[in-house]
């Protein structure tokens, strides 16, 4: 008979204690340690036959011994994907997607599957039956012109013990998990969804992806507070994590890197929610700019760049006479200490009454953008509620803002005002210390060059 033993995990990290405890010894937190029953024993050993499909020995080997190369990567026909990956699936990757309810993860991930070329695909659900990914199949529509994936497989099953049997029968080429968090494996008499059950699961299918190079996508939940659910030793195991982020209200969603072992995690994929699935924003500088017949104060146009991609996207803003006795400060998209920042230099600098003013900041397109370059396109927005003089259309901004009132200069200014240009816009605002920027004559857009906030009051207002 195996050996039971009992231990308590923290829900909020993972920490293990043999006793339960009131605060976490790792985190912090009160209240936070749950009791689970773990059963250990002979099992263990006949396990290891379902979860690895090549046993590869491992040996001491010296670094210069080690032959260099780039990793393959599988190029998906969804580009936005393969721009957030870092240029495709690198081949025994380990990417975990994490996201809200409803926002759409389960469907980006079906459409991918569908559309993958040439490479065998099983889609594993512990939340669904085949009948309803039948119906969102149906329902994505897929249109003539793209060859729906003949290989694509599909297994609903939540114990791990039955999922890598059908593995080693079929050996996928990509395997896809709806979500971790259903999942249990027999090695752990604890139920689905707790902190040594996701930790188990999870460590199974990174030995497997590593043994095998079969690339392992698994969809994750998120937790009310907006982290990714179980311990956080997760998101160290695996070797990408995704964020699935976007209001259910807007058509836009937004794929963010939040960690990549094989490439940057500064790059941001767009999609837009239609009938027939996800489809890629290939220019969304286009959306994330209102088109408007006439001019109103308190916008902007700012030049940021995500990634290796640069967008321009428009701020909001309203400045109104404070009603009540403390003034308000509102934002949506930006930092709140950020924008507290730069009222604090207007109110310094330029003798501008924002103290007795209620604020309010947006970024279009429900974005978050965390680039210091918006700066100066927030801080023109704000002088033009307060002035209540609309700005020029054909104008935009890049530049930081320092304490004292100085513009900083940018990285890659030249990407900016290139995406600028194509844009049509005519005038684009930069810092004077941009020592990168010495020749403007090939750009057919009017580069204006200021160093401190006084310049561009006396030049717009």
């Amino acid at each position: 008979m195996a050996k039971v033993k009992k231990s308590f995990f923290c829900q909020n990290c993972g920490y293990e204690s043999v006793k339960w405890l009131g605060q976490c010894p790792s985190c912090g937190q009160w209240n936070t340690f749950v009791e689970e029953v773990i059963e250990k024993g002979t099992d263990k050993a006949n396990w290891d036959q379902y979860t690895s499909a090549i046993k590869r020995a491992n040996k001491v080997i010296a670094l210069h011994e080690i032959e260099s190369g780039e990793e393959k990567r599988i190029i998906t026909q969804d580009a936005e994907l393969n721009r957030v990956l870092g240029g495709g699936i690198v081949s025994g990757s380990l990417i975990l997607i994490a996201g809200e309810p409803g926002i759409g993860k389960s469907t980006l991930f079906l459409q991918c599957g569908l559309h993958f070329k040439n490479r065998s695909v099983l889609y594993v659900s512990g939340e669904e039956s085949e009948q309803q990914i039948k119906m969102r199949a149906d329902r994505l529509m897929v249109n003539e012109k793209t060859k729906v994936n003949d290989q694509f497989f599909l297994l609903t099953e939540t114990a791990t013990q039955t999922i890598f049997q059908e593995i080693k029968k079929l050996k996928p080429q990509v395997v896809i998990v709806d979500s971790i968090q259903t999942l249990q494996s027999p090695v752990i008499d604890a139920s689905p969804g707790s902190i040594s059950q996701i930790k188990e699961c999870a460590a199974e299918f990174l030995r497997y992806a590593k043994e095998t190079g079969t690339p392992v996508f698994l969809i994750g939940h998120i937790t009310k507070e907006g982290g990714i659910a179980g311990p956080k030793i997760l998101e160290h195991m695996v070797d990408v994590v995704l964020q699935f982020e976007g209001d259910r209200h807007y058509a836009y969603r937004i794929l963010r890197t939040l960690k990549n072992r094989f490439g940057s995690t500064s790059e941001l994929g767009i999609y837009e929610m239609t009938d027939s699935g996800m489809r890629g924003v290939m220019n969304p500088s286009e959306i994330l700019i209102t088109q408007k017949e006439e001019q109103l104060s308190g916008i902007a146009i700012a030049a940021t760049i995500e990634g290796v991609r640069p967008l321009l996207i428009e701020i909001q803003s309203l400045v109104t006479q404070s009603v009540y006795g403390t003034p308000q400060r509102t934002v949506s998209g930006f930092d709140l200490r950020r924008l507290q920042l730069l009222l604090a230099v207007l109110e310094k600098r330029g003798g501008f009454h924002f103290g007795i003013k209620d604020v309010f900041l947006n970024i279009a397109g429900g974005i978050k953008v965390e680039d210091p370059s918006i700066d100066l396109a927030v801080l023109c927005a704000l002088l033009s509620s307060y002035e209540d003089i609309p700005l020029p259309q054909t104008m935009c901004f890049a530049g930081e803002v320092g304490l004292s009132g100085e513009i900083r200069a940018v990285n890659r200014i030249d990407q900016r005002i290139a995406e600028a240009e194509k844009l049509g816009f005519e005038k684009i605002i930069v810092s004077r210390y941009n020592q990168s920027l010495k020749n403007t004559s090939r750009f057919n857009i009017e580069v204006i060059r200021m160093s401190r906030v006084e310049e561009i009051y006396r030049y717009l207002f």
